[in-house]
């Protein structure tokens, strides 16, 4: 495999990486922000959202080879 492949590979997932920690960190806010509307799923969506950064931040700082 080329150097230029990898090259490109580790910028995808850094690239999705940040889209998810921006989704997850709208999504997380939304979430919180709305309780009265979410009453009693609020802990799901705030869980499903807190996954996303998680995920997202994973995928910025892992390394690919």
């Amino acid at each position: 495999m080329s150097e230029e492949g990898g090259f490109g590979v580790a910028l995808a997932e850094r690239f999705f990486g940040l889209m998810l920690v921006i989704i997850g960190g709208l999504a997380t806010y939304y979430t919180f922000t709305s309780t009265e509307a979410l009453e009693a799923f609020t802990w799901f969506f705030g869980f499903l959202s807190i996954i996303l950064v998680a995920l997202g931040l994973f995928l910025i700082t892992a390394k690919t080879e």
